[in-house]
């Protein structure tokens, strides 16, 4: 399984506009074929900072994911709300304790 994390840092202004965009295609997302889940977390100290974390039956879903027409359109959106740049990393789970 691989888990991928990806933080994010938004203009204050847009945060709102972000949620939207995160309203319409958590569901899309979710059900992308070999997407086992999807979450997305807030910071408790920096309230423009978010994560999502999802997980992945391999790592070829993902990256048929990623080169797909959804995310490209969401990620377009998504980009330019930026306050800094974003950071990704696909991980795999090492211990389930």
């Amino acid at each position: 399984m691989i888990v991928r994390i990806v933080r994010m840092t938004f203009k204050e202004e847009k945060i709102e506009e972000f949620l939207n965009i995160f309203k319409e295609n958590q569901e899309l997302i979710s059900g992308f074929e070999g997407c086992i889940s999807l979450k997305l977390l807030r910071d408790i100290d920096n309230k423009n900072k978010f994560f999502t974390i999802s997980e992945w039956n391999q790592e070829n879903e993902l990256e048929n994911y990623r080169k797909s027409e959804l995310f490209e359109k969401t990620w377009e959106k998504t980009k330019l709300l930026f306050d800094s740049k974003p950071k990704a990393w696909s991980t795999i789970i090492m211990s389930n304790n």
